[in-house]
């Protein structure tokens, strides 16, 4: 029987999983509103790390990472570096043994290892860990691959509601089409709670803005360049292309549930906290930024990078933070979930996937 699956967002969760889709056999339509890939998928890079509070997220950061290199073998280009993750802090080393558990090559690190690492990292010598298998993603490459494959299943219009019809079908309405479909995925990031609740599905997800800023290496760009994860001071950076910049983020300004940001003075707070960062860890980047990312954090209640899907007859509604890593593999289970599988039960919102797990 040849499905037919409506697929909503054309971020890296939307575009994956529309391409699985079309892998299996299935007929797709995409539908975007704006730019594909230019939304919470936006931006030059993201970090494939394995590090995570809850182990199921290590395994399945892991296997996404298997996806993406066989993506890489099929489109002849580099989309995940090989040149590790560092993790400053105490709690980088208490998830170490899950990591290991795993099968992933990581190790503590010294200050030595650190400087060869990241020269751009300030003298260091607290507690810290290297994971040999993440690296940086390559997103624009990934992004446009996805792009490209995917020409022809493309409607640019924006989706007002679903539903599930009486025959038990799905529903979509944008603003000049009104289509049936066996399936309907809803992947549209901040859009996906109003689109939820509009089927009877609330979602628990809350909103913040966030600002991630690009700055210049100081010296002749390293030939190799690791991610970083500082659980310190709740940082993050990472190379971009060629390695002669890095973008870094620090912090989220708190939206409202109509999605407005709470206080509009809270994202040029954080611009400058960062800058301060840059000046005080990464003594490798010039100060003043050369570039400027906004945009939407949705998180949901239990974990900040936890992921949770919504079944609601033909509907599904997928919301989490942190999922570009993840995209490969989440793309593959919801197609499969969507031509007749079974949702995995790590998947379901009473799992709590990304929770961290009680103190013993």
């Amino acid at each position: 029987m040849r499905v037919d699956v409506g697929v909503i967002g054309a971020g890296i969760v939307g575009l994956a999983t529309a391409f699985a889709l079309r892998e299996r056999g299935a007929s797709v339509t995409v539908y975007e509103r704006g730019v594909p890939g230019n939304g919470m998928s936006g931006g030059e890079s993201r970090i494939l790390r394995h590090s995570h509070e809850d182990p199921r997220l290590v395994a399945l950061a892991r296997d996404a990472r298997m996806v993406w290199r066989e993506w890489e073998e099929r489109f002849g280009g580099e989309l995940v570096s090989r040149d590790g993750v560092i993790a400053l802090g105490a709690g980088a080393v208490k998830r170490l043994p899950d990591l290991l558990a795993a099968g992933i090559q990581a190790h503590r690190a010294d200050p030595h290892e650190l400087a060869e690492r990241l020269p751009l990292l300030a003298p260091y010598d607290g507690p810290a860990t290297i994971d040999e298998d993440g690296g940086v993603i390559r997103t624009r490459a990934a992004i446009e691959t996805l792009i490209d494959a995917l020409r022809s299943d493309f409607t640019f219009d924006e989706v007002l509601s679903v539903r599930v019809t009486p025959g038990g079908g799905a529903e979509v309405r944008a603003g000049g089409v009104v289509a049936g479909h066996d399936r309907v995925i809803v992947c549209a990031g901040r859009g996906t709670p109003a689109l939820a609740r509009g089927a009877g599905q609330p979602l628990p997800v809350r909103q913040a803005a966030h600002v991630r800023l690009t700055y210049a290496v100081r010296e002749e760009p390293p030939a190799r360049l690791a991610c970083l994860q500082d659980g310190d001071a709740g940082a993050y950076a990472d190379p971009l292309p060629g390695n002669a910049a890095f973008a870094v983020g620090l912090g989220d300004a708190a939206a409202h549930d109509d999605g407005s940001v709470a206080d509009a003075s809270a994202l040029p707070a954080y611009q400058a906290r960062t800058d301060a960062y840059v000046g005080e860890r990464l003594t490798g980047l010039a100060p003043e930024p050369i570039d400027v990312r906004h945009c939407w954090v949705t998180e949901l209640p239990w974990s900040a990078d936890a992921l949770a899907v919504w079944a609601t007859g033909p509907l599904l509604f997928v919301a989490g933070h942190n999922l570009f890593k993840h995209a490969p593999l989440l793309g593959r289970t919801l197609a499969e979930t969507a031509l007749g599988g079974e949702l995995p039960a790590d998947l379901h919102p009473h799992a709590k996937l990304g929770a961290p797990r009680p103190a013993v």
